[in-house]
């Protein structure tokens, strides 16, 4: 089947490369001459494993190619819109970008083409999409809501092995076009979901913002935990072997980040209070995310009783999450604007995303490619992100580099009497000999 994706970013490049990849012909448009460019000499824009190769081998096979020209959408079956929507000031999903490109495909569109809207959207976006591409052509256009479950760092794993596939529609004929596309990948009897638009695109919010509860939920108990002297891993065992909770999110830490969780959150706020409800428990979400990106800072505050100038602290972890070079609303960022603020010497290293760090903060930080070397001199190490390189590191060796054996373990990556056994000072998230 002919298909387009009108965006390389995330969700576009990732889709369209698994869709090469089952055997369709591909092209990926987008505005960005320069992305296109790079994209047609193999280099890709984003940190994601194993996508690298599968771009290759299917730009190699001529299923997948790229371009800026939306005349190349002549003949396409299926046009699948993956534009960002990012956050305007007041939390709403910006959809300047779905409009722009809605309206410069319009022309182009051939007769029964389907208009798929996979960016995360607002309820009535898809509606909205119909009527800016139904002004400018008197074709016969189909549309459809399909929105996406990806996880950064596992994306590929997660759209060639989907829990579900779910597809908002008003036709049926719209469905049958669209469910050969998913069958390749729903081999295990995984579920094609079809429902009306408006719930498809509720879906996604409501997925994302159930799931950023759970992190906040178990971030609060953590905390408490610390202050009544339990243990959040006894507890967090003691809850998720009830069937009805489970495991999944409830690892305590140092808040979510990245270009989902908060910017959903916030955009369901929104679109609760302009139907006139006031979504207090989602919005406690997002707060207590915000106040637990502070927790690591505190402890060490507290630790140097408030005297974090000239002081040196490592930081080990940068993305927001493993397997990812994406630093947006990452926990890092605020521990590091609060220790430069603090007057501290601030030492960072990251597997992969120190270099979009380094955009943010030039010569601030000092950058090490060595999960050693940044340890050179340090009073404190901060741990961000559980990478796993970070999990089995050789402790004699770390303290002989480090002025000072004192870990703040945002992840809570070790255990407790082993580190102490090792002569560090160890502090984690909710853990009963934390401080």
């Amino acid at each position: 089947m002919k298909i387009a994706m009108i965006g390389t970013g995330y969700v576009g490049l990732v889709t369209g490369t698994c869709f090469a990849e089952s055997g369709n012909d591909v092209v990926c448009i987008d505005v960005d001459r320069e992305k296109v460019e790079r994209l047609d000499r193999g280099e890709i824009p984003i940190y994601e494993p194993g996508l690298e190769e599968l771009v290759e081998r299917n730009v190699r096979a001529r299923r997948l190619r790229f371009s800026t020209d939306y005349e190349q959408l002549a003949g396409v079956r299926v046009v699948f819109i993956c534009v960002g929507t990012p956050q305007s000031d007041d939390g709403r999903a910006d959809l300047r970008y779905v409009q722009e490109c809605s309206r410069q495909m319009a022309p182009h569109l051939r007769e029964g083409a389907i208009v798929v809207v996979k960016s995360t959207v607002p309820v009535g976006t898809n509606r909205k999409v119909a009527g800016w591409i139904r002004e400018l052509t008197d074709r016969r256009i189909e549309f459809a809501s399909n929105p996406e479950f990806l996880k950064e760092g596992a994306a590929i794993e997660d759209f060639t092995r989907p829990d579900r596939v779910v597809v908002g529609v008003d036709k049926p004929e719209v469905t049958e076009t669209l469910r050969p596309l998913y069958k390749p990948f729903l081999r295990t009897e995984n579920p094609f979901l079809v429902m009306g638009i408006e719930s498809a695109e509720m879906t996604k919010y409501v997925a994302n913002c159930l799931l950023a509860t759970k992190i906040s939920f178990i971030n609060e108990m953590a905390n408490l935990c610390e202050r009544v002297g339990a243990d959040i891993n006894d507890v967090r065992r003691g809850i998720g072997h009830d069937r009805r909770i489970g495991f999944a999110f409830l690892f305590p830490g140092v808040g979510y980040g990245g270009s989902c969780f908060p910017k959903d959150v916030r955009a369901l706020v929104w679109l609760a209070e302009e139907h006139g409800l006031e979504m207090r428990m989602i919005r406690s979400v997002d707060e207590v995310n915000n106040r637990q990106k502070e927790v690591l800072f505190e402890k060490l505050h507290r630790y140097f009783d408030g005297h974090l100038a000239g002081r040196t602290i490592a930081l080990w972890g940068l993305a927001f999450k493993p397997r990812t070079d994406d630093i947006r609303e990452a926990p890092s960022l605020v521990l590091i604007d609060k220790l430069l603020d603090a007057g501290a010497k601030v030492r960072v290293h990251d597997p992969i995303a120190e270099a979009n760090v380094r955009r943010l903060y030039g010569n601030k930080l000092a950058y090490c490619d060595d999960r050693y070397h940044v340890l050179d001199g340090a009073d404190a190490l901060a741990i961000v992100t559980e990478w796993n390189e970070f999990r089995n590191p050789d402790f004699d060796y770390m303290k002989s580099r480090m002025h000072s054996p004192v870990i703040f373990d945002g992840r809570n990556l070790y255990d407790p009497a082993r580190m102490k056994e090792a002569g560090f000072t160890y502090s984690g998230i909710g853990l009963k000999c934390s401080d």
